[in-house]
């Protein structure tokens, strides 16, 4: 299988072939995908497929779209539906009827060869959405039982088929996500009118001569660093397509990051229509070893394998990436999974990722969410089911991100007798769906076998597959040369045999953070979190109507069509908004509610990744925390920690500010101060420096001391005085420096002298309530802040990028709290993608801060708006 060449044959796509056209491959061991489709509805085709699959057929009134779409990604593509129009209020709903995508769809192309004897011609598919049938050249080669399953990947030999002119046509049942493999989005937002119906990865031809190649695996012996030599074994099937014996030689190419190779052969012969396994090893002198961002390079080896006839190639493989690292994970004596990375215990901070509602993938918009991860400091993803693009895994392999991969909950895919959550709404499988299982879980396990970024596989979400589908998913994964650990699901509901307990839970709290209870910081949380990530007024105004944002802060217990869906418990905002109402005061308008919104947000995911972070070497660690979510499939009011248009805000800074790599922390029940280093090498001393403070800036409680700290620990260093003497609320900042008066970590609280006060026995599983609130209406009683600000262009940062440096002075004697700072253009409009040292900041009196700004472009007016809870709005000027 060969990922996304994306040849640009564009022309091709359309009702016939022009004179002379290029075949789509020529030569052995090329591939290419279907450069472009004509679309339409079978309502609106009477001929017969055997008709419509012949060369000369008129589809020019087709829509065309490019080698890849679902059908309501297509007709995006194809002008008839643009997202500004889509994504705005509830037009989604109220002006896109279902109707029109509850009968097959047609993808359609027309593309030339040259076939020969002994040419060998394969259609490949990677993923279509559900189930298809299939036809070329007026016959049919596969129904749509065969070709099933989202992720059902399939070849056919289309040899016979083949003529110097082909047409194709794939025929697309609707998908149901209670019936089919398909992609659901749960609650996460409206589901699409077409379910994600649809071609959505491309589609293949490939040429080869007498035998063909299978993708190689490539295994390694590494397991921790300090070794002198590395075994690699690299093992390819060959099928023999003639009806004679064939013979022949395997070659293998091995390239270093350093573009030295290594060069590897091995004699084969094969009976008639006869396959076999042909191994390949070598040993690596000197390993260059591949390592998570945060503790390392990412140096990637490359390999290419050839099989040579009667010295010809008969197919080559693509170029498979790897990199020298190991991955494994143990249940600990709590039940709970820890992993290790190349021999360290590996805490794995991550978030939920969603692919965009209609499937549609951008790598230069994924690379930006790739490095917001990193930026945030986090080092994981977790795809539910939404295993995208294969260029995913290549970015996340250059950028050393890691990745949880793996089923999705709620539907088909975990329809179990023992699930009551989907009893009596998803069809319990039948023997098909488990061929269908298999066929899935292979083609995921070829595409995803060499990438070093990959962390494990979940083979079940909220529940865990039967024995039956766990052995088909295990055996699919170790013949495709899986290293990693295999993972029964998210869940601690249950397990099959082959595989034990998962180690992993989804017990929420779903809506806030504190102490040690209901699946707070401890053991392997893989979905959980406060999901707050409102989206600032610049975001809002896109896909919001004045009603949408009045509604937010003047009807508080409504719901939201830009939340879950109105079957979810997440439909509406009211739990947030009691809390923001009780605990900073009823908002006076949209403003001010953003404000405190953004301060909720700000709280809620430092608390949750300080949490972890701190409490990692407890005696019940806590092991790894997948926020929910990352990011959203569409324009959304919560679960993220950028929104939709790139722009970060209270939830992403709090995140940033609450895993850093070496970082302080206070420790909201315990009164501790915790010091933390998440790295592989800093040692040495520190300096801890805590104050506590009133409104008015008179100091409460002030510390200083130095300590050693240590790589991958974490650990308690002192409490914090005086929290029983705050009046109102209080301003606590912790510092921390290395040997050289370097800042590694500066952290503000505003607190109260005590916590919400909940109701653990009445806890749900999404959401434990509040008897009692904190108040932090004094906040707002306090004067307003006097604020010097400018900023200075840095010059020579090596990057495509425009770098500024902000500084900020508070030349008052009490706090300017909350300090917010947006980058927008000469028309007002915010700037996205931008990466903020810092943000949402609290200045202590007379200090002053530096907070650095990076972004592309630039030389347009740019501008820096700065507003906040008690200072008054001001615009910087940038160069």
């Amino acid at each position: 299988m060969n990922y996304f060449l994306n040849l640009a044959f564009w022309g091709l796509a359309g009702a016939n072939i022009a004179p002379g056209a290029q075949p789509l491959v020529d030569g052995s061991g090329i591939s290419a995908a279907i450069p472009g489709w004509a679309l339409q509805s079978t309502a609106q085709v009477s001929e017969a497929l055997s008709d419509s699959s012949r060369p000369g057929f008129d589809s020019s009134s087709w829509h065309k779209i490019g080698s890849k779409g679902t059908i309501m990604g297509g007709l995006v593509q194809a002008g008839l539906y643009n997202t500004t129009d889509l994504f705005f209020s509830d037009d989604l709903e109220s002006k896109v009827s279902p109707k029109p995508y509850t009968v097959p769809w047609l993808y359609r192309n027309e593309f030339t060869l040259r076939p020969d004897t002994g040419k060998h011609f394969f259609l490949q598919t990677n993923g279509i959405t559900s189930k298809a049938d299939i036809w070329l050249n007026g016959k049919q080669i596969a129904d749509k039982v065969v070709q099933a399953g989202a992720y059902g990947g399939k070849t056919y030999d289309v040899t016979k088929l083949v003529n110097t002119s082909n047409a194709l046509v794939i025929k697309t049942y609707p998908a149901d996500y209670n019936k089919d493999f398909a992609l659901g989005f749960v609650d996460w937002n409206p589901y699409p009118p077409d379910n994600g119906t649809g071609v959505w990865r491309e589609v293949y031809i490939k040429q080869t001569g007498p035998v063909a190649l299978q993708p190689p695996r490539i295994l390694t012996d590494f397991n921790k660093p300090g070794v002198k030599s590395v075994k690699i074994t690299i093992k390819t099937d060959l099928q023999n397509l003639e009806s004679k014996q064939v013979s022949g030689t395997l070659t293998g190419v091995i390239t270093s990051p350093g573009k030295d190779s290594i060069q590897l052969s091995q004699p084969f012969s094969l009976a008639s229509g006869d396959a076999k396994t042909v191994i390949l090893t070598t040993s690596l002198q000197s390993p260059q070893i591949w390592w998570p961002k945060q503790w390392g390079e990412q140096p990637l080896y490359k390999a290419q394998v050839t099989a040579h006839v009667n010295n010809a190639i008969s197919d080559r493989s693509e170029n498979r990436m790897f990199g020298i690292r190991h991955v494994s994970s143990h249940v600990n004596e709590h039940n709970d999974t820890i992993f290790e990375v190349n021999g360290m215990p590996f805490q794995v901070l991550g978030g939920g990722y969603a692919p965009d509602i209609f499937l549609r993938w951008d790598l230069e918009r994924f690379t930006t969410q790739a490095r917001y991860v990193l930026d945030m400091g986090m080092n994981t993803i977790r795809l539910e089911g939404k295993m995208e693009q294969p260029e995913l895994y290549d970015v996340a392999d250059r950028m050393g991100l890691m990745i949880m991969a793996g089923w999705e909950c709620c539907d088909k895919w975990e329809a179990w007798s023992y699930n009551d959550d989907v009893a009596g709404v998803a069809v319990p499988w039948n023997s098909n769906d488990y061929q269908t299982a298999n066929t899935s879980m292979r083609h995921e396990a070829a595409m995803l076998q060499s990438h070093p970024s990959m962390l494990a596989y979940l083979v079940g979400s909220d529940y865990w597959p039967n024995d039956k589908a766990a052995a088909i998913y295990v055996k699919a994964l170790k013949d495709w040369g899986w290293q990693n650990p295999i993972i029964a699901s998210a869940a601690k509901r249950g397990y099959p045999e082959v595989l034990g307990p998962s180690g992993l839970k989804m017990d929420g709290p779903y809506d806030w953070w504190y102490n040690d209870q209901l699946g707070a910081a401890f053991g392997f949380g893989s979905e959980l979190g406060a999901g707050v990530g409102t989206p600032e007024k610049g975001s809002l105004q896109k896909f919001l109507s004045k009603a949408d944002m009045d509604d937010l802060w003047q009807h508080p217990n409504k719901g939201l069509y830009h939340m879950s869906t109105s079957d979810s418990q997440f439909h509406n905002r009211s739990i947030y908004n009691t809390a923001l109402w009780s605990r900073y005061g009823a908002p006076k308008n949209l403003d001010d509610y953003l404000l405190k919104a953004q301060m909720m947000d700000y709280e809620a995911t430092k608390s949750q990744f300080e949490g972890y972070a701190a409490y990692w070497e407890n005696e019940r660690p806590a092991t790894g925390a997948i926020y929910w979510m990352l990011n959203n499939a569409w324009p959304s009011l919560h679960w993220n920690q950028f929104d939709y248009y790139l722009h970060p805000a209270g939830s992403y800074f709090g995140t940033k500010v609450g895993s850093r790599t070496e970082h302080i922390a206070y420790d909201y029940t315990k009164k501790e101060i915790y010091l933390i280093n998440r790295s592989q090498n800093p040692t040495g001393d520190r300096t801890v420096q805590s104050e506590l403070i009133d409104p008015a800036g008179k100091t409460i409680s002030k510390t200083a001391f130095r300590i050693q700290t240590t790589p991958n620990t974490s650990k308690s260093i002192g409490k914090v005085s005086g929290i029983e003497k705050i009046q109102d609320v209080a301003f606590l900042r912790l510092t921390l420096e290395d040997s050289g008066s370097k800042s590694l970590s500066r952290n503000v609280y505003w607190l109260t002298s005590g916590l919400d006060e909940l109701d653990w026995d009445a806890s749900t599983w999404y959401y434990t309530p509040v008897n009692k609130y904190v108040d932090y209406s004094a906040l707002w009683k306090m004067p307003t802040a006097s604020l010097v600000t400018y900023a200075n262009a840095v010059n020579g940062s090596g990057t495509s990028e425009n770098a500024y440096t902000v500084t900020l002075r508070n030349r008052s004697r009490f706090p300017a709290f909350f300090i917010r700072l947006t980058l927008v253009d000469d028309a007002g409009r915010e700037i996205g993608p931008v990466f903020w040292e810092d943000n949402y900041v609290t200045l202590f009196p007379e200090e002053v801060l530096e907070v650095r700004v990076r972004f592309e472009g630039g030389g347009k007016g740019e501008k820096v708006e700065v507003s906040g809870g008690n200072v008054a709005g001001t615009v910087i000027e940038l160069g």
